[in-house]
């Protein structure tokens, strides 16, 4: 639900990038395998970046007593994720950093990539454009170092990146109908599920971190 109600934010953020890239192929960037190309390394990013978060959040749990480390995590995560939620609805008095290329160095390579190939370079700017920094991402990578699995937090992540699909595939179509204002609303619905996400994820480090006290009590 946060990839595909942030479709509108990717867009936005995103959309005007896709577009130059394959405009730039000219023809040989045409048809659908240097499509499947570049969204096809994107969502792998997000995948890797799914396992890579769950891994060090496991990793922070077997470095002390278990069962607490793992509420706290899930506590902290869980409220970096709803202050993600409200740095994209704008109701933080500063922004939050992001963490990413930076964008300078983003667009000199990005756009150097064009020239590798339609399916070489839309696969590059494709692996490029999902180290974008983005809120979105951001908010749901940490809720990925939550997961109780390696594998679900990759999960997590390939749910997030085909949701962001639909609209990035007809990225050309979606910009020339959707407006400023529809892609705001969109991004703000966006932020709401990744609120709830971040309150879920809080409320089970509660219950969790409350249960292990216990037993360690008794």
């Amino acid at each position: 639900m946060a990839g595909i109600l942030g479709s509108g934010h990717c867009v936005g953020m995103c959309g005007s990038l896709v577009s130059a890239c394959f405009v730039r192929m000219g023809e040989a960037g045409k048809g659908a395998v240097p499509a499947m190309a570049y969204h096809g390394s994107r969502v792998a990013i997000y995948v890797l970046v799914g396992f890579v978060a769950a891994a060090l959040g496991l990793a922070l749990v077997s470095t002390g007593i278990v069962g607490k480390v793992q509420g706290i995590l899930q506590i902290v995560a869980g409220l970096i994720v709803i202050l993600l939620g409200l740095d994209i609805l704008g109701l933080l008095p500063r922004r939050l950093p992001l963490i990413g290329i930076p964008m300078a160095v983003f667009g000199k390579y990005y756009f150097a990539a064009v020239s590798k190939g339609p399916v070489r370079g839309a696969a590059m700017a494709g692996l490029m454009n999902g180290l974008m920094p983005c809120a979105l991402t951001l908010a749901v990578a940490v809720k990925a170092s939550a997961a109780p699995q390696v594998w679900q937090g990759g999960l997590l992540m390939l749910a997030f990146g085909l949701g962001t699909l639909p609209s990035m595939l007809f990225v050309s179509f979606v910009l020339g109908r959707l407006g400023a204002q529809a892609r705001g609303w969109l991004l703000k619905a966006a932020a709401l599920v990744v609120i709830a996400l971040g309150v879920a994820t809080l409320m089970q480090g509660l219950r969790f971190f409350w249960v292990m006290k216990n037993l360690a009590n008794w």
